[in-house]
């Protein structure tokens, strides 16, 4: 084939066996370098750089067996994270486990870990925080508070409830008797 300054334009030479192994392996040590990953979203990465499904298959059930790849450990990790750093409901956490591929009994056992009571008192901290930020017609204000919440996963119940408590306690701190119910 002649070439001109120019890489040839053969066909790239087919991997072994092992090198797609070794190939599979460094991608699933990469992803999990970044963050944890849910045993599904490393199966995605792998198909994405087109890795035969038995080797995946090979590599992942191997990380599993080492302990690396464990999708309960995953799902109670991102769980406590999503409900102390966003203050994200069970419901939204539970859709978030199902679209990274956690199974739904492995999801919902990850979740009981957060009980009524705080998720609640989660509520009513982020609408307070929406109503002290903001100012403007007070019925525009709940309805941006309730909005934020329903965003978050709160059910329609929940969302009412913790407004009414939010303002409660805005009220009572507005006149020095607020303290804290918890």
């Amino acid at each position: 084939m002649r070439q001109y300054g120019r890489r040839s334009l053969r066909e790239p030479r087919e991997l072994s066996i092992e090198e797609q192994r070794e190939k599979a392996r460094d991608i699933v040590v990469r992803q999990l370098a970044m963050m944890d990953r849910s045993r599904a979203q490393l199966a995605q990465a792998l198909a994405r750089r087109e890795i035969p499904e038995e080797i995946s298959e090979e590599v992942l059930q191997h990380f599993e067996e080492i302990g690396l790849i464990n999708d309960a450990h995953f799902a109670q990790v991102l769980t406590r994270t999503r409900f102390a750093e966003k203050g994200a409901s069970r419901r939204a956490i539970l859709d978030e486990l199902h679209r990274k591929g956690v199974a739904r009994n492995v999801a919902e056992q990850a979740v009981k870990q957060i009980d009524a009571a705080d998720e609640f008192e989660a509520a009513v901290t982020l609408a307070m925080k929406k109503m002290r930020s903001a100012s403007g017609n007070p019925e525009t204000l709940l309805r941006r508070a309730y909005a934020m919440l329903a965003r978050r996963g709160f059910d329609p119940g929940q969302c009412s409830q913790a407004l009414r408590e939010a303002q409660a306690r805005l009220k009572e701190s507005e006149n020095g008797e607020y303290t804290d119910r918890r």
